[in-house]
This record gives structure tokens, C-alpha cells and sequence, in this order.
């Protein structure tokens, strides 16, 4: 059997959890959704929910809802196939999919990760750029340094890794907590988002419901996930089964709530606001927070920071899973770290504005999804493949229905631009 991402002899990154693990085996179980997790809070996010929250008001709050939904029963599934074969899925499609199937989901998740590193590079350079007024060039090029720390770790001790990033999520939540607080955010008001109105939709509308899934169901983290939970095959299945539902459960839940905080922010503060009707940057949203509360302004740029970097770290791992899943090939961290980088520098270098960059890159996050999300399905309903881990025939109608929306917007979208 051909060995994974994820696996001890491919990634050095340890051992499986045994059954017997005594003390805290629950504990151990917790970290790969939250790693997971960071991508749902990136800056992509940040400009999609800012964007629609300054756009739309609250209309797009149902949106963030079902996204996250669909992202809760992703990342379960994606969980649920590194533990049940102690392989990624990656590997899996090089083992089972035809050459011309492989070759195919390696360009696309190339792609798929070159986006996402170019939304954590420009979104830490705009947090660089308003904090210290540092050159967005420079910025990013400071950012892809400190994201390769982060990877590097990722390589030497996956578990440390994991906490690091765990962390890294609870800083940007606690931000966005505070962010809903001093903005003072009413739960009623966002609650009126909960009910889509068709009257709404137009085609900027369609944009940012499309980026704000691309940023919230994101492909990248599918492979991430099931690379990570790899590691836990073995585990116990009670302490496994119950392990990986609170994992997912935890991490997905408050991924969700940031993403929500945030839109709520932007609506509040900035929607209906004179200058704000048309496209809103992040530079716009940081001077109309300050502009509410100068500490409102610094907690936003630190959140912002702070899931760029972390965020960076998890799309270059991400790439590194990838490569050696489809390919069966390993290339230095630091090579690695300057290909998927080289677009957001671009970007930054061009002076192309870096919001409209972020919900671009969302969008096309957004087509790739179903990339992920097509093998990912076929794989967890198979007992030769899963065992007693196999998913029923509801899960898999959910996660097929979930695709299917995914490729109906995409679809929409595309007819509207042309």
C-alpha cells in the first residue's frame, strides 16, 4: 500500500493513537478540525463578509449559515476518511483514479492553493500596510517568512502544530468577539438575515454569496483535514467516532460565529453609510471602524494579521499534501513556501487593489470545491474502503446535495458573466 501525507513513514509527524492510550485520549483527538478551522477565518474572509456585510446589509447572513453548515459535514467527512484508512485523500485518487483523473486534480488543487496563499499573503500585507505602514511588497514578502516558521513546524511535530494553530483561532475569535462588542452588534438585527428574499439577488449578490462560500467551504482544507486525522488511525473507534464529532463540532462552530461577527460588523457600521455603497476595501472598513472606535480599528487589523499568517501556513501545508498525495513527490519547504506564494506578490508588486484580489480569489476557491468534494463522497460510502466507517445514505445525500448547490452557483455565476 502505497503510503500518505499523513502517514508516519511519508511526514514524520508521529504515530498513530493507539487504542489503549491512557490519561486523555479525548484530548489527543482534538486539533486537525481546528487547524482546519483557520481557513475558514482567513482573509478571504475577512474581505468576503466585509464586502457583503458593507454590500448587502444582513441579507447575506443565511448564506454564512448554510456555508457553514456544508463545511461542518465536509470537514466530518474529510475527518472521518484520514481515520478510517490512514490515508489522505490525495492519495487515495492517485491509488484509485485513473492517470488523466490524477493529473487533473493535481493542476486544480495546484491552482486551489496558489489562491489561497495569495488571499493570506495580500490580507497580511494590508494588515502590515495599515498597522505599521510598511510597503505591501514588503509586507508580503514578511509574511510568506513568518508562514514558513509556521510550516516548518508542521513538518518537524505535526501535534505542536495543530496547538499552535488552535491558538491562532482562538486569538482571531476572541478579536472578533471584541470587535462585536465594541461595534455593539444587535442579535436581532443580524437574525433578519436568516431568511433569504429573492428580490435581493443580483449579480453582485451572486459574487459575493459565491465568494463567501468559496471562502467558508474551502477545497484546501479538505486535503488538510484527512492528512492530519491519518495520523489517529487506530485509534479506538468509540474514542475515535466521539473524538473526531467534537473536534468538528467545536472548531466548525466557532469558525462560524467569527464569520458571522464579522458580517454583522460590517453591516452595522458601514452598510447604508455615505461612501461605503459602492466596493468596500479593507482599508475602507479599517477607517470607518476606527472612526467608530479607534480600538475597534486595532482589534481588526491584529485579527486580520494574525489569520494571515496562520492561515498562510496551513495553504502551504496544504500544497505539501497535495504534491506528495497525487505525485508522490516531496520538494524543500522554502520552494514549496515560493511557488504558491508568487501570485499574492504579484499582486502586492502590481499594485492591483488587494480586496478586489481577496474576493476574486474566493470565487475561484469556490470552483475547485467540487474538485475535493466529488471524490471525497465516493470514498466515505464505501465499506471495502471504510469499513464500519462507511457513511450512510443520508450523509452521502447530504454532502451530494451540498455539491450540487456548489456547481449550480458556479454555474450561474458563469452564465451572468458571460
Amino acid at each position: 500500500m502505497a503510503s500518505g501525507v499523513g502517514s508516519p513513514e511519508v511526514s514524520g509527524v508521529g504515530t498513530p493513537v493507539a487504542s489503549g492510550v491512557g490519561g486523555r485520549p479525548l484530548l489527543r483527538m482534538l486539533g486537525p478540525a481546528f487547524v482546519a478551522a483557520i481557513a475558514y477565518v482567513d482573509p478571504g474572509n475577512f474581505a468576503t463578509n466585509v464586502s457583503g456585510g458593507a454590500t448587502e446589509g444582513y441579507s447575506l447572513v443565511w448564506i454564512v449559515v448554510a456555508a457553514s453548515g456544508a463545511a461542518a459535514l465536509i470537514q466530518f467527512l474529510a475527518g472521518r476518511l484520514g481515520l478510517a484508512t490512514g490515508r489522505d485523500l490525495c492519495t487515495l485518487v492517485r491509488e484509485q483514479g485513473r492517470p488523466w483523473q490524477v493529473a487533473m486534480m493535481w493542476v486544480q488543487a495546484e491552482l486551489v492553493c496558489m489562491a489561497t496563499d495569495l488571499a493570506e499573503i495580500v490580507g497580511g500585507a494590508v494588515a502590515l500596510n495599515l498597522l505599521f505602514g510598511l510597503q505591501p511588497a514588503l509586507g508580503g514578502l514578511l509574511v510568506v517568512g513568518l508562514s514558513y516558521a509556521v510550516t516548518a513546524l508542521a513538518d518537524r511535530r505535526q501535534v505542536r502544530f495543530e496547538r499552535l494553530m488552535a491558538l491562532a483561532l482562538g486569538g482571531v475569535l476572541v478579536a472578533f468577539v471584541a470587535a462585536c462588542v465594541l461595534a455593539k452588534v444587535r442579535v436581532g438585527a443580524v437574525a433578519t438575515g436568516l431568511v433569504p428574499s429573492a428580490s435581493d439577488i443580483d449579480k453582485t449578490y451572486l459574487t459575493l454569496a459565491i465568494a463567501i462560500v468559496g471562502a467558508t467551504v474551502m477545497p484546501h482544507a479538505i486535503y488538510v483535514h484527512s492528512a492530519l486525522t491519518a495520523r489517529l488511525h487506530g485509534t479506538a473507534r468509540g474514542v475515535a467516532a466521539h473524538g473526531q464529532r467534537t473536534d468538528v463540532g467545536l472548531a466548525m462552530t466557532l469558525a462560524a460565529l467569527g464569520n458571522l461577527v464579522l458580517l454583522g460588523v460590517a453591516a452595522a457600521l458601514l452598510h447604508g453609510r455615505s461612501g461605503f455603497s459602492g466596493d468596500v476595501t479593507l482599508a475602507d472598513a479599517h477607517h470607518a471602524f476606527t472612526g467608530a472606535s479607534p480600538l475597534l480599528g486595532l482589534v481588526f487589523l491584529v485579527a486580520l494579521l494574525l489569520s494571515g499568517l496562520a492561515a498562510s501556513g496551513v495553504g502551504t501545508y496544504a500544497g505539501q499534501v497535495v504534491m506528495r498525495g497525487l505525485l508522490r513527490r516531496s520538494v524543500p519547504t522554502v520552494l514549496r513556501r515560493g511557488l504558491t506564494a508568487l501570485p499574492g506578490l504579484v499582486v502586492l508588486c502590481v499594485g492591483m487593489e488587494p480586496t478586489k484580489a481577496l474576493v476574486a480569489s474566493q470565487v475561484v476557491l469556490s470552483f475547485g470545491i467540487p474538485f475535493a468534494l466529488v471524490p471525497l463522497i465516493r470514498f466515505v460510502r464505501r465499506v471495502d474502503l471504510m469499513g464500519d466507517w462507511a457513511v450512510g445514505r443520508v450523509t452521502v445525500l447530504a454532502a451530494s446535495g451540498c455539491a450540487a448547490v456548489i456547481v449550480a452557483l458556479n454555474c450561474l455565476l458563469l452564465v451572468q458573466i458571460l
